[in-house]
C-alpha cells in the first residue's frame, strides 16, 4: 500500500489507504470509528448482515501495526458499537488480538457509542480518556468540534466523497478531510457507511481507495 505524506499544522502525517493515519513523530497509529461488534448488533435485530467483520477489522489493524513503527494506537472514539458487542465471542477475539500486541500503548478517546457500550474490559489494557485529548499540539477528539486554541483531528461522521465520471458514473469512497480548524478521519471499521462531505473553501480532501490515497483538486 502507498501512503500519502502531508504537512498539517506544522506536523508531518501519513495518510494510509486502509483509512488510518500514521504520525511518525509520535510513533502513533490513529484510527476512528472502529465499531467492533456492529454487524453482530444488527444480526441480533434479525438483519441479514455479513459475518466476520470484527475479525477483518482486527486483521487490518495487525497489518498496519506490523508495517509501521508504532508505540501507540489511538482510537478517536466508537471502539465498541453497542453493549451487544460485549458478547463473549467478540471479547474473546479482542483478547486474542491484544495478546499479540502486549507492548502497544492503547488510548481510546471516548465517543458516543462508547458511552452506550461501556468502556472496554480493563483486561484489554486500553486507557480511556475524555475528549479532547491533546498530543503534540493537536487536540484529538471524537466529535468534530473546534478547540479554542488548537487544531482538532476527529472522527464520528465517517466522511466520504463522490467521484463523478463520464456517462453519469459515480463512485463513493471514504476520505480524509483536513483544514486548520477541524480535520476528520474516515471510519476504520467494516460495515460503517459514510457521510458525503460538502467541503468549505480551503478544505483539503484526500480519497482512500484500493491501495493508495490521493488528493482531490481544491
Amino acid at each position: 500500500m502507498q501512503h500519502l505524506v502531508i504537512e498539517h499544522c506544522g506536523e508531518t502525517l501519513w495518510l494510509l489507504p486502509d483509512k488510518a493515519l500514521y504520525w511518525p513523530a509520535q510513533r502513533a497509529l490513529l484510527v476512528a470509528d472502529v465499531h467492533i461488534g456492529k454487524a453482530a448488533s444488527y444480526r441480533a435485530l434479525h438483519q441479514p448482515v455479513p459475518r466476520g467483520t470484527t475479525s477483518a477489522t482486527l486483521e487490518r489493524l495487525d497489518r498496519l501495526l506490523e508495517h509501521y513503527d508504532c508505540q501507540q494506537l489511538i482510537v478517536l472514539g466508537d471502539f465498541l458499537h453497542a453493549r451487544s458487542a460485549r458478547a463473549p465471542a467478540t471479547l474473546a477475539r479482542l483478547a486474542l488480538w491484544r495478546d499479540r500486541h502486549p507492548q502497544l500503548k492503547m488510548i481510546l478517546v471516548r465517543g458516543n457509542h462508547d458511552r452506550h457500550a461501556g468502556d472496554p474490559p480493563h483486561t484489554l489494557g486500553i486507557e480511556v480518556v475524555e475528549e479532547p485529548w491533546v498530543m503534540g499540539g493537536i487536540a484529538l477528539a471524537h466529535e468534530p468540534k473546534a478547540h479554542a486554541t488548537l487544531p482538532v483531528i476527529a472522527g464520528h461522521v465517517h466522511p466520504a466523497c463522490v467521484l463523478k465520471g463520464r456517462g453519469r458514473q459515480r463512485l463513493r469512497l471514504p476520505c480524509f478531510v483536513f483544514d486548520n480548524t477541524v480535520s476528520l478521519l474516515p471510519a476504520f471499521g467494516e460495515f460503517t457507511g459514510g457521510w458525503t462531505v460538502d467541503p468549505s473553501p480551503g478544505t483539503r480532501l484526500f480519497v482512500a481507495g484500493g491501495d493508495r490515497v490521493w488528493a482531490l483538486p481544491r
